[in-house]
């Protein structure tokens, strides 16, 4: 099985740590944020594709061809047109079921191990109280209905975790635009593919999503424990 693992952004919200350094290699608790990920693949994953953008040559410099004899690919996204551009950029390369995450946050084995049972999945947290992200909607099956991006304040939500598991019907429908924005999202085209191909739900016992210096520092304090 592949893994995509999506590393191409400025992180623009950790400057000034990421003017020098893309964010996915900043190193908290002894490891870059990317190889917190890789350590915690499942066995069934034989081979990582790392979508490299914003100051790309550090990653591919660092980690080189393999990973703990797990084979790397590379693919460069030139402009940073969303994740759902990176991900389709990775088409040619992809076999038929794959995981995609976020190289800049932090997952665990077992959730990702849940998401696995199923053909088609996304990771969820669920969030009391305020929230900014995507919130995820579920139809009368209990599958992904749609992502509503913005601030939330429910008594309980499901935030996207921006961690998937996904086929290649994906690539069946065209890439969804942002709304003012020059991107294509990823969410917003699994949303369009759902309508036809059910998308399970899991809900996250462990996430950690790096959104500015304080979130960094009290989440290397997890990670040390």
């Amino acid at each position: 099985m592949q893994a995509v693992v999506l590393a191409a952004g400025r992180g623009s919200r950790l400057r000034p740590l990421t003017y020098h350094v893309p964010k996915p290699m900043i190193r908290i608790a002894g490891k870059n944020l990317i190889e917190h990920n890789l350590d915690i693949l499942p066995k069934c994953v034989d081979e990582i594709i790392l979508v490299v953008g914003y100051l790309g040559e550090q990653i591919i410099n660092h980690f080189g061809n393999e990973y703990e004899g797990i084979k790397i690919k590379y693919i460069k996204q030139n402009k940073l047109y969303g994740t759902g551009h990176a991900v389709f950029l990775c088409q040619d390369e992809l076999q038929d079921r794959f995981l995609v995450f976020m190289g800049d946050d932090v997952y665990s084995e077992d959730d990702i191990e849940k998401c696995l049972k199923h053909e088609q999945c996304i990771l969820t947290k669920e969030i009391g109280g305020r929230f900014v992200g995507g919130r995820v909607k579920l139809n009368k099956f209990g599958h992904m209905e749609d992502i509503v991006e913005g601030i939330h304040k429910k008594s309980r939500g499901l935030a996207n975790t921006g961690l998937y598991v996904l086929n290649k019907k994906i690539f069946e429908y065209s890439l969804v635009p942002l709304k003012n924005k020059k991107e294509y999202g990823l969410p917003q085209t699994i949303i369009k593919m759902a309508h036809d191909h059910p998308v399970n739900i899991e809900k996250a016992n462990f996430w950690l999503q790096i959104n500015n210096l304080n979130s960094l520092k009290r989440i290397e304090k997890i990670l040390d424990k």
